[in-house]
């Protein structure tokens, strides 16, 4: 499995392209009829929502920093 950190910067691209698509998509649409703009339209803000919602669950499984088991303080010596 692809590490956490690699997982949210790809998500966060993919993300900054969909919302930056939207312009584009309205001028892509354009020639269509009103109901298929709406429904391209719909189909866009949802997959942005469910992208921002993959991305918040993956911030949210994010470790702490230093609590990897590497990072685990030694006991001290007696």
């Amino acid at each position: 499995m692809l590490p956490t950190s690699y997982r949210i910067a790809r998500v966060q691209k993919t993300l900054r392209r969909f919302e930056d698509d939207v312009v584009l998509l309205n001028m892509r649409v354009k020639d269509l009829s009103a109901e298929r703009q709406k429904s391209a339209r719909q189909f866009a803000a949802t997959l942005i929502s469910r992208t921002r919602a993959e991305l918040d669950r993956l911030l949210e499984e994010q470790p702490e920093p230093g609590s990897d088991t590497g990072d685990v303080p030694c006991e001290p010596a007696d």
